[in-house]
């Protein structure tokens, strides 16, 4: 197949390359002809005109000296088809003498072509090819040209014509010759390609047919190098690839098994998945983590994960258009999956396959509850002894003690640290019932301009003392909400808080509260110290502190942002952060609106 496909696309190729070549050539030779014979016939009709004829003419009084201009032109040498006509302007265009004595005396423009005599009469030199219908449309050229006395006047026109008949005839003798010759040359072209192709194509269709064993699995293969051209170099490439790809694919065969003895050995189940969502690899923990067995599993990837999480569908993880991500199963039994999950991608194109690993971390969070139990336990236990110190703080402040100033400061730092105590021990309550859903919620149809009003009424105060410079940009419409009133204002206290906190005297606040694709926005922005791109990731982590030292110094406790991400996240929104050292950080949160 290959080989007649080759040699006749060659032979094709070559014969409609020779046979265009040879038309071409033809049609610019046949060209050349007619061009070379109508300029011949140009010049000889010019020359009899202007060396012929107009030596013999008078200088003036044509019509007087019609019979003696008759005799010499009669007497003029000429070619079969050539004719020349003396016509006299001033007498309406009559013919006073002619090479054919019918037409003498009659009228020029009935004759002959008007155009070109009327041109000649305006002093113009014209001439005109005109096919003659009685003479089997055969072409006759005129060419008609003024003859002037000395005061540059036409009183004459000089009229030739030559019949093209013989020329044309000539041209047409030609073509067919050079067709006959044409369709002689393309035969043994043809011969020759046919040759030619055979030559090409025979160690092409050995390797064609070698390399059609390979595609079988019989890598053994040898194509034989018979000459040292581009065909014996191609042979040889292909006996070296043959030998490389035989040793690559042992190789890529031996990593495969041992690739599938470390997968089924994993603790760890693991899925891969095609672009087409169809499962085409798993191993035994997969099943086992699952509670599935072998016969119950099936190709469509999606069909199986609806039935534990609609998260980590494949189509799900497909339109967040995200590298790397993970989710969680969890089992009535309380049992719980990690799911960490990797797309396959070629490039920066969208993506072509996913793998997805199972961690189960039932006992990780097992002891994560147990920690943050501890935590309620020690919080509550810390309750009692704060308020006591409390209470003995503000009597010795009442001026129990005999150095009244001395006590007093020592009094002030006592109640500075209970009241850091109080809130610290407040906040970690309140993550705990969080974490354990035992707060209770109070949704309401809540609008977040109200909010951030109230509690910039509360601190306005502090933003005066560190002489702050705070903007309020908000938007004209309402931005209702459906969320607890005292959270929210928890949490747009906390961010305005912070952004004084940590921008220096005389900074700048902007505040930012406005609609955008069905969510209600409130950003807070600051030119303060910023956080590390480090930081980023870990600032609502409990007790996480960029600056731990100037944290305290402020006051903080380590538990304000993520308090806000909790209550953020029971009303289904989302907060997000941009910062850059020195130069601020911008926080935003995203509520649904109703």
């Amino acid at each position: 197949m290959l080989k007649s496909s080759i040699r006749w696309k060659f032979i094709s190729v070559y014969f409609l390359l020779v046979f265009v070549a040879m038309i071409i050539v033809g049609v610019f030779i046949t060209k050349e002809f007619e061009s070379y014979y109508l300029n011949k016939s140009r010049l000889d009709l010019q020359t009899i005109s202007l060396n012929s004829i107009k030596k013999f003419l008078p200088e003036n009084n044509l019509y007087e000296n019609r019979e003696n201009i008759q005799t010499h032109l009669i007497n003029i040498p000429m070619q079969f088809g050539y004719e020349a006509f003396i016509i006299d302007p001033n007498r309406d265009y009559e013919i006073i003498a002619s090479t054919k004595n019918i037409f003498i005396n009659k009228s020029a423009i009935k004759n002959l072509n008007e155009i070109a005599i009327l041109k000649s009469a305006n002093n113009e030199i014209y001439e005109v090819d005109i096919t003659d219908k009685k003479d089997n449309n055969s072409k006759v050229k005129h060419m008609a040209i003024p003859y002037l006395n000395k005061s540059n006047e036409v009183i004459g026109i000089i009229y030739t014509k030559a019949n093209l008949k013989d020329i044309y005839e000539i041209l047409k003798n030609s073509r067919t010759i050079f067709l006959k010759g044409t369709l002689v040359a393309l035969f043994i072209t043809i011969i020759l390609g046919f040759v030619m192709s055979t030559s090409i194509t025979k160690p092409i269709n050995e390797v064609t047919k070698i390399a059609e064993k390979m595609a079988k699995g019989d890598f053994d293969q040898r194509v034989n190098v018979n000459s040292n051209d581009e065909i014996g170099q191609l042979a040889d490439m292909f006996n070296i690839l043959t030998s490389k790809l035989k040793l690559t694919l042992d190789e890529i065969s031996s990593e495969k098994e041992k690739l599938d003895v470390i997968i089924s050995s994993m603790a760890d189940g693991l899925i891969a998945v095609d672009g087409d969502a169809n499962i085409i690899h798993y191993n035994p923990s997969f099943l086992r983590m699952l509670n599935l067995k072998e016969g119950h599993m099936q190709l469509d990837y999606d069909k199986l994960m609806l039935k534990f999480s609609d998260k980590l569908t494949y189509k799900s993880i497909k339109e967040l258009n995200t590298h790397k991500g993970s989710g969680i199963i969890e089992f009535k039994s309380g049992k719980a999956l990690k799911a960490t999950y990797t797309t396959l991608r070629k490039g920066e194109k969208e993506a072509s396959g996913l793998v997805l690993v199972l961690q189960d971390i039932t006992e990780n969070r097992r002891l994560e509850l147990m920690r943050r139990e501890f935590v309620a336990n020690v919080s509550h236990e810390l309750k009692t002894p704060i308020t006591t110190i409390k209470s003995y703080t503000e009597t010795l402040l009442d001026g129990a003690l005999e150095e009244e100033e001395l006590a007093k400061n020592f009094l002030n730092v006592i109640n500075g640290e209970s009241d850091r105590m109080a809130r610290l021990v407040r906040d970690l309550l309140q993550l705990s019932h969080m974490d354990n859903k035992k707060l209770n919620w109070n949704f309401e149809k809540v609008n977040l301009h109200h909010i951030v009003i109230d509690v910039l009424k509360k601190l306005d105060l502090k933003i005066k003392e560190k002489n702050q410079k705070l903007e309020y940009e908000y938007t004209k419409k309402m931005v209702y909400v459906n969320g607890d009133k005292d959270k929210l204002e928890q949490v747009v206290l906390n961010l305005v808080t912070n952004a004084i906190k940590y921008t220096p005297e005389n900074g700048e606040i902007n505040l930012k509260l406005y609609t955008k694709n069905s969510k209600g926005i409130f950003a807070v922005k600051d030119n303060g110290m910023g956080i590390p791109k480090e930081s980023l990731g870990r600032i609502f982590e409990r007790f996480y502190r960029v600056d731990k030292a100037r944290s305290r110094d402020l006051g903080g406790t380590g538990l304000g942002l993520s308090i806000v991400k909790h209550i953020i996240d029971e009303h289904k929104g989302k907060i997000a952060v941009r910062s850059k050292v020195s130069e601020g950080s911008e926080f935003k949160i995203l509520l649904p609106l109703i």
